[in-house]
């Protein structure tokens, strides 16, 4: 089994930072894109930004400048450094990994179960 835990979300006043985090564990063989999604109320989930183990990164244009992808290989784990955070960015963040699991040969998706990141003053 494969699971993915995000960690880091909260609330933070306008123009604070947040890291999030989402770490894969289980019986992974190799990952191939993490990306970040998020999703506000009654708005369709979004992509905020991927990188694949290719060192490919993509950023959706309200977040560029102001959020950093980053993975760690060693840890299986994914980070979105926020920054100049702004109320629209207030929504549910969710994880997503295409992960190919030890003694298959195709890569699934997984997410994980979301955190909240709340934007007020």
């Amino acid at each position: 089994q494969v699971q993915l835990v995000e960690s880091g979300g909260g609330s933070v006043q306008p123009g604070g930072s947040l890291r999030l985090s989402c770490a894969a564990s289980g019986s992974i063989f190799s990952i191939y894109a993490m990306t970040w999604y998020r999703q506000a109320p009654g708005k369709r989930r979004e992509l905020v930004a991927y990188i694949t183990s290719d060192g490919d990164i993509k950023y959706a244009d309200s977040v560029k400048g102001r959020f950093t992808i980053s993975r760690d290989n060693a840890k299986n784990t994914v980070y979105l450094q926020m920054s100049s955070l702004k109320p629209e960015d207030t929504a549910v963040y969710y994880c997503n990994a295409d992960i190919l699991s030890n003694g298959t040969s195709w890569y699934s998706d997984y997410w994980g179960q979301g955190t909240q990141v709340t934007v007020s003053s």
